[in-house]
């Protein structure tokens, strides 16, 4: 009888960098929307402590590019397979297609539906969608090369800018809080003419930037499995020079230079566990009305009387990044690559233990 499998799906970043290129993107600016792809150079270096992790479980583990899963799915056993989706995207990046890829082959999948792989990167329409079920997100505005698709709310607090559909940043640039809104338009500008993409304008909301994780180990894990924690960085918003910093090929240089300087991470819970208990409710609703399980991420701005204000949700978190492993350990008490493989072997194996 077959091993059952766990199917890694992930896009690297040459392949992306390469397309990039192709598609007459500036090198530099390539480079830096290929970067968020950097959890998938940083985890690949982990992949034999992941099949020793997977064959102490009864699994195989098998890492697959995204270049190559049309193939690598197609006629494997839909009850001895599970597909893992590493990296997201339906724009610059293209990962949002394996989850539909695994549906297609009659395949499980860990986390959530490939609705919600489209719906996470377009952050406009999440926005709305997220408002539409009563959920604090801040109210936006939608802007293409220096002209309103959508004007933005009024706000005595100035906007902030960012890109609609790049990556999970809250801004790109120091600048990406501004004051008026022909500030905006020229932020809108610089983003179009950069990364070709439209900029979301919502009114700058204060509070502390928040991460909350979940991995269902378990699989009647619920909101009590959360990581909640502030992420204290030093300054107000990540930039892209801020990310570059962390992850991938600049990441480990900064490591090797001693410059590398993770963010500060507390837990919510310590100093308002009201703001904690608030967001654990939040995500209970996410849960039961978008179908958020198995894996994901919210980041959120908390304000010093508990006010949330949610920023955006991912179904794809930087599982290497060292909020999400730094959650596996207080949580689980497991290092990634266990904490993976038993995520697995929970959703493979039947209540009686058995191979299914």
């Amino acid at each position: 009888m077959p091993v059952p499998t766990l199917i890694l799906v992930h896009e690297p970043e040459a392949a992306c960098l390469g397309r990039l290129l192709a598609e007459g993107f500036d090198k530099g600016h390539a480079a830096e929307i290929a970067s968020y792809l950097a959890q998938s150079t940083d985890l690949a270096v982990e992949f034999d402590d992941l099949s020793q992790a997977c064959k102490a479980h009864g699994l195989t583990f098998r890492p697959v590019e995204l270049d190559d899963a049309s193939a690598a799915l197609a006629g494997q056993n839909p009850e001895r397979t599970l597909v893992w989706t590493l990296t997201d995207g339906i724009a610059y990046f293209r990962g949002g297609a394996a989850p539909a890829l695994a549906r297609l082959n009659g395949l499980r999948t860990i986390g959530a539906d490939d609705t919600l792989f489209a719906l996470c990167q377009d952050k406009f329409r999440s926005g709305a969608v997220l408002g539409a079920h009563g959920l604090p997100v801040p109210s936006a505005g939608l802007a293409r090369n220096g002209e309103w698709l959508v004007e933005p709310p009024s706000s005595g607090s100035g906007w902030f800018v960012k890109p609609n559909r790049l990556g999970a940043k809250i801004g790109i640039w120091p600048d990406s809080r501004c004051h008026d809104l022909g500030s905006a338009l020229e932020i809108s500008r610089r983003i179009f003419g950069a990364y070709r993409d439209d900029a979301l304008v919502q009114p700058y909301v204060p509070g502390r930037n928040v991460r909350a994780s979940f991995l269902g180990l378990e699989r009647r894990a619920g909101v009590e499995a959360l990581g909640i924690s502030f992420v204290d960085s030093g300054s107000d918003f990540q930039t892209m020079d801020d990310s570059l910093a962390l992850y991938g090929e600049t990441g480990e240089a900064a490591k090797t230079q001693g410059i590398y300087a993770e963010p500060l991470l507390e837990a919510v819970i310590d100093s308002q566990p009201g703001a904690d208990r608030k967001i654990r409710e939040l995500t209970g609703k996410l849960m039961r009305s978008l179908g958020l399980h198995d894996v994901f991420s919210l980041d959120l701005r908390v304000e010093p009387d508990d006010t949330l204000h949610l920023i955006e949700f991912e179904v794809c978190p930087g599982l290497p990044c060292f909020d999400f492993r730094s959650y596996c350990g207080t949580q689980w008490h497991l290092a990634l690559p266990e904490a993976i493989a038993r995520t697995a072997a929970n959703r493979l194996i039947d209540s009686g233990s058995k191979p299914i």
